[in-house]
């Protein structure tokens, strides 16, 4: 499991590129029949991902759990958030089977002893993104397709961002302990996220970026507002975005990003807002 560490704003601006990238950049989510696990010191916040193609593979495949969290199973102080962004799959969580399409999204609660993934085809496996927050009490298990979340409609093409906000994992919609997820879509012609950007000093927050292109890219800006830096990232990929840090992004065409926050709060309207012409 790779694990990360906290860095603080000043550290920050005297990082070069590799550095930056090294410390906040997730690549490799999905490798096949294999668990990929990138643990963060900011708010302890874990990223997997896995593609299952030719056998059932357990979230705790090649991790040395009592090493790595100090418990005996992964979920025994955990909850975890799922979605499929490829082929059809089968999530198994303490023997009971939960079927996911493409964009289904699958809550697990604190104290599940076994999760293991699987496809229904090997040739169009399924790709499971995971974000794990610590937890505190169970809540329920559920599953949650498109149609469950509840939908903010935000932005405009006049300023390149029109986009909905699918709130998946959120009060609104499900009971958790602190993790909040979501997946949020810009239409064609749009390709600017979270402009105006924000900060919440409450809650740490990842984003992964999918339905690019191979030839595209999204540059993913972070930093303190007045001192950014900006990340160049393809399809597939996921970035850690500490709490003091902005999180915004525009790419070469439309896309899609799932964000996963984890904090002080569940609070989603907690946000710093800021205009436009004071970032740096």
């Amino acid at each position: 499991m790779d694990v990360r560490y906290s860095m603080n704003p000043e550290d920050f601006k005297r990082k070069d590129t590799d550095e930056v990238r090294k410390e906040f950049l997730i690549q490799d989510l999905f490798q096949p029949d294999h668990v990929t696990a990138v643990y963060s010191h900011v708010d302890r916040m874990v990223t997997f991902g896995c593609m299952p193609v030719k056998e059932e593979v357990p979230l705790d495949k090649g991790i040395d759990v009592w090493h790595s969290f100090g418990v005996h199973y992964i979920l025994e102080r955990r909850e975890i958030g799922i979605f499929n962004v490829g082929g059809s799959g089968v999530i198994v969580a303490d023997g009971t089977e939960y079927k996911l399409g493409y964009k289904d999204c699958l809550y697990i609660t604190m104290g599940t002893k076994n999760v293991a993934f699987r496809s229904d085809d090997a040739e169009k496996p399924a790709k499971f993104y995971m974000v794990s927050a610590p937890a505190h009490k169970p809540c329920q298990t559920k599953l949650l397709t498109l149609k469950d979340a509840k939908k903010v409609p935000c932005g405009s093409m006049e300023e390149a961002n029109d986009r909905v906000i699918n709130q998946f994992i959120h009060p609104d919609v499900l009971e958790t302990c602190q993790l909040s997820m979501g997946m949020t879509s810009l239409k064609p012609g749009s390709v600017w996220n979270t402009m105006p950007a924000h900060t919440h000093e409450r809650r740490m927050e990842i984003y992964f970026y999918f339905e690019l292109g191979d030839d595209d890219v999204v540059f993913h800006l972070m930093g303190q507002p007045t001192e950014t830096r900006h990340i160049v990232m393809k399809n597939d990929e996921a970035v850690i975005n500490p709490s003091w840090s902005i999180h915004s992004g525009c790419a070469t065409k439309n896309y899609t990003f799932i964000w996963a926050m984890g904090g002080e709060n569940k609070t989603y309207d907690d946000q710093d807002f800021l205009k436009k012409t004071d970032l740096r």
